[in-house]
C-alpha cells in the first residue's frame, strides 16, 4: 500500500477537523501560510518523498485551469516539490487532502461528519410542509406583479424554530407501525434534518416555482386552451425528472471533485452552522472578532430588514440613485446614458440590496474571476458597444428605447400580435406584410448576439480547458481521494447509476406522450432534438455555475432553433423551450442540492428519496394552485388591469416569446436582409474567443489570461434587459469589497463571517418584500408623498420614454420608421 494511499485512502478515516487546522485565520495569513500539522516528515522515506512529490504535481496538474485555486498553493507546490522539502510536502497534501483546497468551502464547511438521525419522522413532516406551503404560495403569487418568492433561506429560517419547538413539545417514546418502530421525538433538532427539510422544498423553491408551470400559465391565461389535469401534471413533474435524472447521471463530474464548489450552497451550510453552533468567534482567528455567528447573522438580517422599508416605500429615489436624471428628468440623452431602469448608468448608485442581487444574486458568492469576467462583458458590451450602436442609428435608434424588455412595431408602439394573429394561432403571412416588422431595444438586440457567443464559447472553452480533465473523472472518480467530503460520503451507499438512469429514460417515454397524445402540434423529431440540446449542454454550463454560481440560459437558444425548425407552432415553441432549456436549468438546481447534500453528509439515498418525493408532491401543488387560480377564483386573473395585480407576468413573457419566435420566426429577424442578420456574426465571436485566451494562457502560464472566461464575458450579464448595466455594475462593486479586497486582507473574518453577511441581508430583504406586500400593496396603501417619491417617479428613465425622435402621432396607422418592404 502507498504512502499517499495509507495517509488518505482509509474509507472512513476521520481527518483533522478544520477547527484543529485553522480555517479561520489570523490577521496576516495568506495562502500559503501553511498550517503545520503533526507530520513534519522526518520518519519519512526517501521513496515517500518521490510519492508525495509525484502526488502534489498530479494535483497541480489536474487544477491547472481551475481558476479557484490559488496560486498561492500553486507557489507552494513548486517550492517544496523543487528543494525536496518532505515536511513541506506532506503539510501541504494534509491541507490540501485533508481538509478543501479552497479557503470559501474551508470556511462555510465542516471536514468532519457527525452521525445524528437524518430520516426522522420530524424532517419529513417539516419538509413536505414546507414544501406544500412555499410551493403554493410561489405558484400563487408567481400570477403576480410584483411576485412573493418564498426563497430557500427563508424555508431554512423557519425550518429552524420549527425543529426545536418540535424537539420541546413532542414524545420521545417509541411507537410501533407494521412492525417498525418510530420515534416523534429523535433527540435535538440537528443539522442533518435541517438539511432535509431544505433540500425537500428546494425542490421548486430554488426557482421560484416550477418553469413547467410559465407554460401552462401562457397556455390557460392567453391562449386559452386547457388540456386537462393529465397534460398538466405530467408537463410539470416531466420536465423536473428529466433534469433530476440528468443530475444524478452527471453528478461524477459536477458533483463528487472538490473544484465543483457550487459557491451559492455555502450561503445555506454557513447559515446551519450558525443557526446550530451559537459558540463564539475565537478572535485570534478572525481579525479580533468575538461574536457568535448566530448573533451575527441576526443583526445582519434585522438591519436589512428595517432598512429595505426606505427603498423599498418610503424613499424609493436610493433605489436608483440617478441624481444626473433628477436634474434633467426630460433630457433624452442624459436619461438614457444615466438612467439606472431603462439607461445604461454611467453612474450606477443604489442604496438597495434589490438593484444589487436581484439578477445576479448575491454578490458575496460568486469569486472575483467570476465578477471580473462578468464587469468586462459589461464595460464592453452594455456601455461601448451599446452606446455606439445606438447613437449611430444603427438599428433605427433614434426611434427606441436604448434599454427595455419591449417589443415595438414601426410606429414606436408596442408590437401587437393579434394583428398578424389567425383565429388558430398561426401566422397571417399577409396581415404580417401589412403590418410591421418587429424592432427591439438596442440592448434587447444586443443580448441576442451575445447569447449567441455564450452558447457557442461554452463547448469551445469546455473541450479546450476541461475536456482531458473531464474524461479523467469519469474514469478515475472512484479512486480519487482527493475531497475530503467525498470520502466521508463513500460509508454510505450510493445511488445506482441505473436509478437516474432509469428514471430519466421512464420520462423521456411520458413526455413524449404529453407532447404526441396532446394537440401540442410539436414534432417528436423535435422533441428528441430539445432533449439533445438539454444533454449536449448540462456539462459546460454546470462546470461553470460550479465553479462560479453564474448559470448561462439556453432560453434564446432554444427560442432560435425552435423557430427555424417548427416555424408557426407557437405552443410547440414553449414545449421545445421547456424541454430544451428548463429541464438543463431544473437538473442544474438539483445538482446544486446534490453538493449541498454532500457538503454535509447526507446519505446518498436519504438524498434521492427526499428530492424524488418532493418534487412529484410539489408539481401536484403547483398545478392545483394553478387550476384554482385559472379556474375562475381569481377574477380576471392573467388580464392587464386585474384589480389585485394578479396579470401573469411571467405567463405573459412566455406568451409573447412563443408569438414572436414561434410565429413571425428568427428567418425574419435575423436571416440576412433582415434588420438584425449582422447579429449571427456573434456566432464566430463566441468560438473564436476561448481559442484566443487559451493560446494566451498557454503562452503565460502564470499571466492573468487564465482566469478569462469567454462564456462569462458574453453570458455573465445575460439578463440585460430588463436588468440594466446598473444592477450589475453595483453587483461587481461589492462583489470587489468583499471577495477580493476583504478576503485577500482579512481572510479570518471573511472566512467565518462572508456567506453569513450574505444570508443575512437575503432573508431580511426577502421577509421585509412579503410583508410590504401584503400589507402595502396588496391592501392598495399609497406611498408617502414627497420628494423622494416624485423624484423617482417622474422622469423619462422611468417612464421608459427617452426616445430621440417620438412619434408626433402615434394613434396613427402606417410607417413611422424602418424598412418600407419586410
Amino acid at each position: 500500500m502507498s504512502f499517499f494511499t495509507k495517509r488518505f485512502g482509509k474509507k472512513n478515516a476521520s481527518p483533522v477537523r478544520s477547527e484543529d487546522l485553522g480555517s479561520g485565520s489570523n490577521v496576516d495569513v495568506k495562502e500559503k501560510d501553511f498550517v503545520a500539522i503533526k507530520a513534519s516528515g522526518a520518519d519519512l522515506t526517501p521513496g515517500d518523498e518521490l510519492e508525495t512529490a509525484a502526488q502534489l504535481k498530479a494535483i497541480k496538474k489536474k487544477h491547472e485551469w481551475d481558476p479557484n485555486f490559488s496560486e498561492d498553493l500553486v507557489d507552494g507546490i513548486e517550492e517544496a516539490t523543487e528543494h525536496h522539502d518532505i515536511g513541506g510536502e506532506v503539510r501541504l497534501v494534509d491541507e490540501i487532502v485533508e481538509n478543501s483546497p479552497y479557503p470559501e468551502v474551508r470556511g462555510a464547511v465542516r471536514n468532519y461528519d457527525e452521525d445524528v438521525p437524518v430520516d426522522t419522522v420530524r424532517a419529513w413532516v417539516l419538509g413536505l410542509l414546507l414544501t406544500t406551503i412555499a410551493s403554493g404560495l410561489n405558484a400563487l403569487f408567481a400570477l403576480r406583479q410584483p411576485a412573493i418568492t418564498i426563497t430557500s433561506l427563508t424555508v431554512q429560517l423557519v425550518a429552524y424554530p420549527l425543529g426545536v419547538g418540535w424537539y420541546h413539545a413532542m414524545p420521545e417514546r417509541k411507537f410501533r407501525l407494521f412492525g417498525k418502530s418510530f420515534t416523534l421525538n429523535n433527540g435535538p433538532f440537528n443539522m442533518k434534518e435541517h438539511t432535509i427539510i431544505v433540500v425537500m422544498a428546494n425542490v421548486n423553491v430554488a426557482g421560484g416555482v416550477a418553469y413547467a408551470t410559465d407554460t401552462l400559465t401562457a397556455q390557460r391565461g392567453f391562449y386559452g386552451q386547457n388540456f386537462g389535469w393529465g397534460f398538466n401534471i405530467l408537463l410539470c413533474i416531466t420536465t423536473q425528472m428529466i433534469g433530476y435524472g440528468l443530475a444524478g447521471i452527471f453528478r461524477r463530474v459536477l458533483v463528487w471533485p472538490a473544484a465543483m464548489i457550487w459557491p451559492t450552497t455555502l450561503i445555506n451550510t454557513a447559515l446551519f452552522y450558525s443557526l446550530h453552533d451559537q459558540s463564539k468567534t475565537d478572535p485570534a482567528k478572525c481579525n479580533g472578532w468575538r461574536i457568535s455567528r448566530y448573533k451575527y447573522f441576526f443583526i445582519v438580517f434585522a438591519c436589512s430588514f428595517c432598512w429595505y422599508w426606505f427603498p423599498g416605500f418610503i424613499a424609493p429615489f436610493l433605489s436608483v440613485f440617478a441624481f444626473a436624471v433628477w436634474i434633467r428628468p426630460n433630457n433624452v440623452v442624459v436619461n438614457q446614458l444615466f438612467g439606472g431602469w431603462t439607461g445604461v448608468s454611467l453612474l450606477p448608485i443604489t442604496f438597495d440590496w434589490t438593484q444589487i442581487s436581484a439578477y445576479a444574486y448575491s454578490p458575496l458568492i460568486p469569486p472575483w474571476h467570476a465578477i471580473s469576467n462578468t464587469m468586462i462583458g459589461v464595460v464592453i458590451f452594455w456601455w461601448i458597444t451599446t452606446i455606439g450602436i445606438h447613437y449611430t442609428n444603427t438599428w433605427y435608434g433614434d426611434y427606441l428605447p436604448i434599454s427595455d424588455s419591449q417589443a415595438y412595431d414601426n410606429t414606436g408602439n408596442l408590437y401587437n400580435v393579434t394583428n398578424i394573429l389567425t383565429p388558430n394561432f398561426t401566422l397571417s403571412l399577409d396581415a404580417y406584410k401589412a403590418y410591421s416588422p418587429l424592432f427591439l431595444s438596442t440592448t434587447f438586440a444586443l443580448t441576442y448576439g451575445l447569447s449567441f457567443a455564450a452558447i457557442a464559447a461554452v463547448i469551445v472553452q469546455t473541450a479546450l480547458f476541461h475536456g482531458g480533465d473531464l474524461w479523467k473523472r469519469v474514469r478515475y472518480i472512484r479512486t480519487d481521494n482527493e475531497d475530503v467530503h467525498l470520502r466521508m460520503m463513500q460509508k454510505y451507499k450510493d445511488v445506482p447509476q441505473w436509478w437516474y438512469a432509469t428514471m430519466f429514460i421512464i420520462m423521456i417515454g411520458i413526455s413524449l406522450g404529453v407532447c404526441l397524445g396532446y394537440p401540442t402540434n410539436m414534432h417528436w423529431w423535435a422533441f428528441f432534438i430539445s432533449i439533445i440540446i438539454s444533454v449536449v449542454w448540462f456539462v459546460p454550463i454546470g462546470l461553470i455555475q460550479g465553479m462560479t454560481s453564474i448559470q448561462l440560459g439556453l432560453n434564446v437558444f432554444t427560442e432560435f432553433v425552435t423557430g427555424y425548425i417548427q416555424p408557426g407552432r407557437p405552443v410547440a415553441m414553449m414545449l421545445f423551450k421547456t424541454y430544451g432549456y428548463i429541464t438543463m436549468a431544473q437538473g442544474l438546481y438539483f445538482t446544486q442540492d446534490l453538493k449541498l447534500g454532500q457538503y454535509m453528509k447526507i446519505p446518498w439515498r436519504s438524498m434521492f428519496m427526499a428530492q424524488t418525493i418532493a418534487t412529484l408532491w410539489a408539481c401536484i401543488v403547483q398545478v392545483a394552485v394553478l387550476e384554482w387560480a385559472l379556474g375562475g377564483a381569481i377574477v380576471d386573473v392573467c388580464t392587464e388591469h386585474q384589480v389585485n395585480k394578479f396579470n401573469c407576468p411571467n405567463g405573459r413573457v412566455f406568451f409573447n416569446a412563443s408569438v414572436i419566435w414561434g410565429l413571425i420566426g428568427p428567418q425574419r429577424i435575423f436571416s440576412p436582409g433582415s434588420i438584425y442578420a449582422n447579429l449571427q456574426w456573434f456566432w464566430m465571436a463566441g468560438a473564436l474567443a476561448p481559442v484566443l485566451f487559451y493560446a494566451l494562457a498557454r503562452a503565460f502560464p502564470r499571466g492573468p489570461f487564465r482566469y478569462l472566461s469567454a462564456p462569462l464575458i458574453f453570458g455573465g450579464s445575460h439578463s440585460i434587459p430588463p436588468a440594466t448595466p446598473l444592477n450589475y455594475l453595483t453587483w461587481g462593486i461589492v462583489g470587489y469589497v468583499f471577495n477580493k479586497y476583504i478576503r485577500n486582507k482579512y481572510r479570518g473574518w471573511w472566512m467565518r463571517f462572508n456567506y453569513i453577511t450574505s444570508a443575512g441581508l437575503d432573508t431580511g430583504l426577502a421577509v421585509c418584500t412579503i410583508i410590504i406586500i401584503l400589507t402595502v400593496n396588496l391592501t392598495n396603501t399609497a406611498m408617502p408623498s414627497w420628494w423622494g417619491v416624485s423624484v423617482a417617479n417622474n422622469n423619462m428613465d422611468n417612464l421608459d420614454t427617452a426616445v430621440k425622435v417620438p412619434n408626433p402621432n402615434p394613434s396613427a396607422t402606417g410607417r413611422f420608421f424602418g424598412p418600407t418592404v419586410w
